[in-house]
């Protein structure tokens, strides 16, 4: 492997990570799609519903920091590759869950295994390219996300109809074991070790923005910590979390259980929002690059306070409720990358991996939140009216947390 190789490994390590994005969102945000008939063979209440959604996440928020501080001290590969492995470990036992102890359990190790698949993986991509082409980067990287929503949107109700839900973990499962051996191979930690330039990196500019090609600075925890725009962005990240996910995953379980639609059009909401987020993080990510991380993430958390807003008063009318679904979800998938993009224009290199992982908890107990208060304010109502506004006041509050940053 050399500089001279017509094709940029770059573009290696962007394709594998594409590819673990749409698998590990297949099965974040898939969830929220399995979900009406997950709990209504197995007997169990959207509180409890949101209960298994929240074992993933307490301890994906509990390691991600660790992962990401690993991912800068032994290097992306390994961790990725390590983390994949669990992932599909997790997600197979999925399919053979009868009791909510076991959901709980299976789905808190595959979110001990997505740990690795977001912090490190954001990490690396942004390492492979230069400071003026992450944006554009990213947005490639994040259509995984998107597309693997949709696609388990428009799947899901065929695997229903062919076998049951428990096949769509199943088949989620194989897909990250086939890919742990793709990772450990081809993947490379560092453009520099192997004798690359970061992508779009110009000869006399190189590692201005990017750190240098030398020796890797130590950056104090201390010192990250006692960064007030690391704790207003986190604290950003946990408010639209919060907005975001109390939508997302209850999104099909509101269409077909109070608005009374049938399984497949509930679940072409989830189509329609994983597109949208495809057409979205091509468009606003690049972006990015020109108007700045705080000025597009300002825009983009206004838009979606707007959007819950309608969402909110659409009542029964399907047609406003895809069409704001389908807005939202351009912002929603620029959301988390952009966010983390704010390591890399706020922070030093060698921190990046640290401070990705380090907002992460922010971004899991907004998300944890947000599940445990719709599930039980639905279970106690009957309807998702007062969870979703909250959503619109922690939409809002993103807005004005993410406006006291201060300008890079």
């Amino acid at each position: 492997m050399t500089a001279k190789r017509t094709l940029h490994w770059a573009w290696v390590i962007l394709g594998i990570c594409f590819v673990n994005l749409f698998i590990n969102y297949s099965v974040r945000l898939g969830y929220g799609v399995v979900l009406p008939e997950m709990i209504r063979t197995l007997g169990f209440g959207r509180a409890a519903g949101g209960s298994i959604y929240n074992s993933y996440l307490l301890t994906y928020i509990a390691i991600t920091p660790f992962a990401g501080y690993l991912t800068d001290r032994l290097g992306a590969r390994r961790v990725i590759t390590t983390c994949l492995l669990i992932l599909g470990c997790g997600v197979l036992l999925m399919g053979a869950v009868h009791s909510l102890l076991s959901a709980c359990l299976f789905f808190g190790v595959a979110g001990l295994g997505s740990t690795g698949l977001w912090a490190p993986v954001i990490t690396l991509v942004q390492r492979w390219f230069a400071f003026q082409r992450r944006g554009f980067a990213l947005g490639i990287l994040s259509t995984g996300f998107g597309l693997g929503f949709a696609t388990m949107g428009a799947v899901f109700p065929w695997v229903v109809r062919s076998f049951n839900w428990r096949y769509a973990w199943f088949f989620l499962g194989a897909m990250a074991l086939a890919m742990v051996a793709v990772n450990g191979v081809f993947l490379r930690s560092d453009p520099f070790a192997a004798g690359f330039r970061p992508w779009g990196e110009k000869k006399d500019s190189a590692g201005a923005r990017n750190g240098g090609t030398g020796p890797q600075r130590k950056i104090p925890l201390a010192a990250l910590f006692a960064n007030r725009t690391f704790w207003l962005i986190g604290g950003s990240y946990f408010a639209i979390a919060y907005a975001l996910y109390g939508i997302t995953t209850f999104m099909v379980d509101y269409a077909r259980y109070q608005l009374d639609l049938p399984l497949a059009r509930a679940s072409l909401l989830a189509t329609v929002h994983g597109i949208s987020q495809v057409i979205g993080v091509l468009t606003i990510l690049p972006l990015s690059d020109y108007l700045g991380r705080r000025k597009t993430i300002l825009v983009s958390n206004t838009v979606i306070t707007g959007c819950l807003v309608v969402i909110l008063l659409a009542g029964g009318s399907w047609m406003v409720l895809c069409i704001f679904i389908g807005i939202l979800a351009l912002f929603y998938g620029a959301t988390f990358p952009i966010y983390g993009a704010c390591a890399g224009d706020y922070f030093p290199r060698e921190a990046m991996g640290t401070v990705i992982g380090a907002w992460t908890p922010f971004y899991g107990l907004g998300a944890i939140l947000t599940h445990w208060v719709t599930g039980i304010l639905r279970d106690a109502t009957g309807v998702y009216n007062h969870a979703f506004i909250i959503n619109v006041v922690m939409a809002a509050a993103a807005i004005v947390l993410m406006s006291r940053v201060r300008r890079q």
